[in-house]
């Protein structure tokens, strides 16, 4: 499966088609899902050739990697390692929980996982390629971030993975899964889900 690691750097020109590719296979993927999106349509729709789609990405799932990699950057962006000028430990986790409710919170977000929940029934290889390129990968980001507060002294974490979980399933709590099934967003519920979230975890792992 190719990654969008593996696409080497080239001129502005091909950065820009690959950009293009990127932005136009996202909204498929997110709008009809992976089996109805197709190599002809995307290169059609981005205004390249399909030659040039797959010397990018090698072939639709390496699309689909890179597509869900992209989408999540945004939120992977919050788990830098540098803490932010004048920032606590929890303003920086209230900062994490508040990205990570806001970016799966996104109706097409919970559309997109509705649709890829239901083609992995077809072919699990295309969940499992979601869950490396986004759930996965931000946990492991959360996972480092931790980590190097432990190292810091501002935590006391023996499973970095474990408490990474413990904060994300706090913050989502029961909301995710009434999106899932079409209730809507209640911002003042996620607001408290949060600052639970943050108060639980100082409790459990903060040194001050």
């Amino acid at each position: 499966m190719s990654s969008s690691k593996d696409i080497k750097q080239g001129r502005p020109a091909d950065l820009a088609k690959r950009q293009a590719i990127l932005q136009t296979a996202g909204r498929s993927f997110f709008d009809v899902g992976f089996a109805a999106t197709s190599i002809e349509q995307v290169a059609a729709e981005a205004g390249v050739s399909k030659v040039t789609v797959y010397n990018h990405f090698g072939d639709k799932r390496g699309l689909f990697t890179a597509a869900v990699e992209s989408e999540c950057e945004r939120l992977r962006d919050h788990f830098s390692i540098a803490p932010a000028e004048g920032a606590d430990l929890r303003a920086r986790l209230t900062a994490i929980g508040e990205a990570m409710s806001a970016f799966l919170s996104r109706p097409e977000m919970v559309q997109f996982e509705r649709r890829i929940a239901a083609e992995t029934e077809q072919e699990p290889a295309i969940g499992e390629a979601f869950l490396a390129a986004g759930p996965h990968r931000m946990k492991a980001d959360f996972a480092a971030l931790l980590t190097a507060m432990n190292a810091a002294g501002e935590v006391e974490i023996d499973d970095a993975d474990l408490a990474a979980e413990q904060f994300a399933a706090m913050c989502k709590g029961m909301g995710d899964l009434d999106r899932r099934f079409g209730m809507p967003r209640d911002e003042a519920r996620d607001r408290q889900r949060i600052d639970g979230a943050v108060e639980v975890f100082c409790r459990a792992y903060a040194t001050g």
